[in-house]
């Protein structure tokens, strides 16, 4: 794949990951200016080490969108409610009272 498709696919997977990770929250999906901003000021990158850097970078912060950012929503003063996805909520390893001593 040449350089030119990987950062277009980048660009096109930062915004659906965007568009999944800040569903209705008006605010947050504003981050599309920053990343539109972003492609643009290395638009006319040409060396290939530093477009392969970028297209790292950019991968990285899909990457932490994706599996590490969850909604909260205000309801009360004090309050939040969280909104996980549901590619977000795992399986979780069944917690033991009793732990067992090792030998």
């Amino acid at each position: 794949m040449s350089q030119a498709a990987k950062v277009l696919q980048l660009f096109k997977t930062l915004h659906r990951t965007r568009q999944q990770v800040f569903k209705n929250d008006a605010r947050a999906l504003e981050a599309r200016i920053k990343i539109n901003e972003e492609f643009k000021c290395n638009k006319s990158e040409t060396s290939p080490k530093k477009i392969e850097e970028l297209i790292k970078i950019g991968s990285d912060v899909e990457l932490i969108l994706r599996t590490s950012v969850i909604q909260g929503i205000h309801t009360d003063h004090n309050t939040l409610k969280l909104v996980p996805r549901k590619d977000l909520l795992i399986e979780n390893v069944p917690y033991c009272d009793a732990p067992t001593q090792k030998q």
